[in-house]
């Protein structure tokens, strides 16, 4: 498959374009950049590296992929953003490489939806088949999960994680880490409130499962007793459940305050 780029764009000679790459009108790719075979990346749009992305993504107009990460503390040290295969990185999109000092490379995963003005920050790691609505904000060095939902205005503080199949509801803003299957919605900050059951039965999660992370939310957030406590009661029900085995693991790994 032909290559196209189009007359008003610009390629570094050191940029590698996989089959059938299309490169939109006066969009500027520079040198250390690698994009996969079928990748389309639209008009107006700066993709700067060290950066990979995988095959089949697709970036729209106006996305600034691969900048310098915002932290006063970088000074030029070799870092790199790595994109997986068939994202959709929409309007304004902005993704920032890593730094020295933070582990060196931003990644997303894929499957991604990533619409309008969202923002993924230096040295954040983002799973597969998550959704980021309009406006959307990570910090740097935030986790995210996969199959992640952050609605349109959320803002997720630096180093927080966020566990697979989380919901954060609009304009929440997130300052601890966010368990496996829990939904978060405005508050001032964001509060828990309630599991994203409708969710996990999208994703196939049968009664049962759904049934048994229910009650790995009561013990952690309706019990009434310390966050020592409520483990303990979580380590009983995890003898039963893959799944709260899953969210126990993520507790136990965590070094921020869980938000609760």
């Amino acid at each position: 498959m032909a290559i196209h780029v189009h007359p008003t764009a610009v390629v570094d000679p050191g940029a590698r374009l996989g089959d059938g790459v299309r490169i939109g009108a006066f969009t500027l790719v520079g040198p250390d950049v690698e994009i996969g075979d079928g990748s389309d990346v639209g008009a107006h749009c700066s993709v700067t590296g060290p950066t990979r992305i995988g095959r089949d993504n697709r970036i729209a107009g106006h996305a600034a992929i691969g900048g310098d990460p915002q932290d006063k503390k970088f000074g030029g040290e070799p870092v790199e953003l790595v994109i997986g295969d068939r994202n959709s990185i929409r309007e304004f999109v902005t993704i920032n490489r890593g730094t020295g000092d933070g582990g060196g490379v931003t990644t997303i995963g894929d499957d991604n939806w990533l619409l309008a003005y969202t923002h993924v920050a230096h040295d954040c790691r983002v799973g597969s088949h998550c959704v980021f609505s309009n406006n959307a904000t990570l910090a740097g060095h935030v986790e995210i999960g996969d199959h992640v939902i952050l609605s349109g205005f959320a803002g997720v503080h630096q180093f927080c994680r966020i566990g697979a199949h989380a919901f954060i509801g609009m304009g929440a803003f997130v300052n601890g880490d966010v368990p496996p299957f829990v939904m978060v919605a405005q508050d001032g900050y964001g509060r828990p409130r309630g599991v994203n059951a409708e969710g996990l039965k999208r994703r196939g999660f049968d009664r049962d499962r759904v049934a048994a992370i229910k009650r790995a939310y009561r013990a952690l957030y309706m019990s009434g007793g310390s966050m020592v406590e409520a483990r303990e009661l979580l380590a009983v029900l995890a003898a039963d459940s893959d799944d709260v085995r899953a969210l126990l693991d993520f507790i136990d790994r965590g070094e921020r305050p869980l938000l609760r």
